[in-house]
């Protein structure tokens, strides 16, 4: 870098080391001590990983009939959902690039550390029926709308009489 940058900016503020034999002995400390940390982040990083990676939690939330969420799953949410769970996981290792909006299955990517990424299943539903019924395979908004349907053409049905019927009846005169 130019003098003045290294002079003005880059020392005082602790961001650099001019290059003696003294701060080059630190900085291989140094170095030894950061190596032996990111050591120990990643042994429990991959202890974490082995008992989350597939995971699925159900997530209940409210929802319109179409299956658009009144609101979102944040990755803070799914934070607190992890932690409430029994995992030791923060807000910024979710690698959540949109909140989620669907009711649905969502796979979420977590970044435990820059080495270890496990993924995770959420169950986003607006009961605890509906949740197993997509743990299932099912899909919630298309069976609802089926089942509205066929309710709707069999109250149809009861109502009005079929035009076979009518037919029928004027054929025998009545």
């Amino acid at each position: 870098v130019k003098d003045g940058f290294a002079r003005n900016f880059l020392l005082p503020q602790g961001k650099a080391l001019r290059a003696t034999k003294d701060n080059r002995a630190k900085y291989e400390g140094m170095k030894q001590q950061l190596e032996t940390r990111n050591l120990e982040l990643k042994s429990e990083a991959d202890k974490i990983s082995g008992k989350l990676n597939g995971k699925t939690f159900i997530v209940l939330r409210q929802a319109s009939e179409s299956g658009q969420l009144f609101g979102s799953v944040s990755a803070r949410d799914i934070a607190s959902i992890l932690v409430d769970g029994g995992f030791t996981v923060s807000r910024n290792q979710i690698a959540l690039h949109a909140p989620i909006k669907m009711i649905g299955m969502h796979t979420v990517p977590i970044a435990l550390h820059p080495e270890v990424e496990v993924t995770v299943t959420l169950n986003v539903a607006r009961n605890a029926d509906e949740a197993e019924r997509q743990a299932r395979g099912e899909n919630v908004t298309q069976r609802r709308e089926e089942t509205e349907e066929e309710a709707a053409a069999a109250d149809a049905a009861a109502v009005f009489e079929k035009p076979q019927d009518v037919v029928e009846a004027q054929g025998k005169g009545e």
